[in-house]
């Protein structure tokens, strides 16, 4: 087993026991810390609260090594497709751990925080990366694709304000759903022209023929499928975002009219 091995695999599972600590013992701890509301929350409320804290903790994480990478990892950038995958392999390995821990989490606790849609997105992303960790292949697309976990910490935000009985019209509240919305659809949705340009682009050439037919297949099938979800989710925020800035709007002209009368 060579350094790199070695190395992805001590962070896959480093990465995996931290996940469960959070979940289990930090969260808890810190969330009673910082916000006094938690401990007034139900349990459901706390097993939530709790794994998208884990999520957030992960999202910033991978988020960040994602943009190293992407800015400055020559070799990956060098060639999307066959470039050197070591840093990848560990941010991955970092990102898979999470994965398979909220899997897990999601099955423990299914009544709680279960949903099918995670499930079928966490089970995509695994398969798809699994290539990146097994052949070194599509390191680049692997890490950018994880872009998109930078839009996970305002949609979690967003949680913790409704579950903390935050105003709607609060200003954090308002301008924390403004940069949910703008950053998931940079990071989710404005890429996908650029992104299946890239893919009709590279089709035929030989470092795409290369790849063989199950992960040109896989490639692009797990592709759509996240892209799909990530459609959906984004009208579903879109639709909540323009509600809020509407009623928001509605109150301010209704309180400067009362003003108004009152003057």
């Amino acid at each position: 087993m060579d350094a790199n091995t070695k190395l992805v695999i001590s962070t896959f599972i480093t990465s995996f026991v931290t996940f469960q600590l959070l979940f289990h013992f930090v969260s808890s701890w810190f969330s009673a810390k910082v916000s006094p509301g938690y401990n007034s929350l139900s349990y459901e409320k706390k097993t939530e609260w709790n794994s998208r804290v884990v999520s957030t903790c992960h999202s910033l994480v991978v988020g960040f090594f994602c943009l190293y990478i992407v800015f400055f990892d020559e070799a990956t950038r060098a060639d999307p497709l066959w470039g050197d995958p070591s840093l990848v392999k560990v941010n991955l390995a970092i990102a898979s751990a999470y994965l398979i821990s909220d899997l897990l989490l999601l099955i423990l606790y299914w009544k709680v925080i279960g949903d099918k849609f995670f499930i079928i997105h966490h089970c995509a992303a695994l398969y798809a990366y699994h290539f990146v960790m097994k052949y070194g292949v599509l390191a680049y697309h692997g890490n950018f694709r994880l872009l998109a976990e930078l839009s996970s910490p305002f949609v979690n935000q967003r949680w913790f304000f409704e579950s903390l009985k935050y105003p709607k019209f609060s200003k954090a509240n308002v301008i924390n759903g403004i940069l949910m919305t703008v950053v998931f659809f940079i990071v989710r949705i404005a890429m996908i022209p650029p992104y299946y340009s890239y893919i009709y682009s590279v089709i035929g050439t030989e470092a795409y023929v290369r790849l063989g037919f199950v992960i040109q297949c896989s490639w692009i099938s797990t592709c759509v499928i996240l892209d799909v979800m990530n459609v959906m989710w984004m009208i579903k925020i879109s639709k909540g975002c323009i509600k809020v800035i509407s009623l928001a709007i509605q109150e301010k002209a209704r309180n400067s009219l009362q003003n108004g009368k009152l003057d």
